[in-house]
């Protein structure tokens, strides 16, 4: 049973990477246009991945998975992505 019934599982998002780019564990910092999974785990955390857009790979940005915030997945998905259009070596939120 889902303890959060109205959270939806998973947001994608397109951004802009800010200068420095998108920390991930796989390849280091990735810049561009990226694409940001921000998904809601079996275990109630929410693990974050980031691509190229349109690129078929994806990688883990460094710091997760988190565990999810009291307001919600779609905000950590917001935080995440201003974070992401910042750069400099965007990561999870601690």
């Amino acid at each position: 049973m889902n303890a959060h019934p109205s959270q939806p599982e998973q947001l994608v998002s397109e951004v802009k990477a800010g200068p420095g780019g998108a920390m991930t564990d796989e390849v280091g910092v990735i810049t561009g246009d990226l694409t940001i999974a921000t998904r809601l785990l079996p275990d109630g955390r929410v693990g974050i991945a980031v691509q190229y857009t349109e690129a078929d790979e994806w990688y883990t940005l460094t710091g997760s998975p988190v565990s999810l915030p009291p307001d919600g997945l779609a905000a950590l998905h917001e935080q995440i992505l201003e974070r992401v259009r910042r750069g400099g070596g965007a990561e999870a939120p601690r």
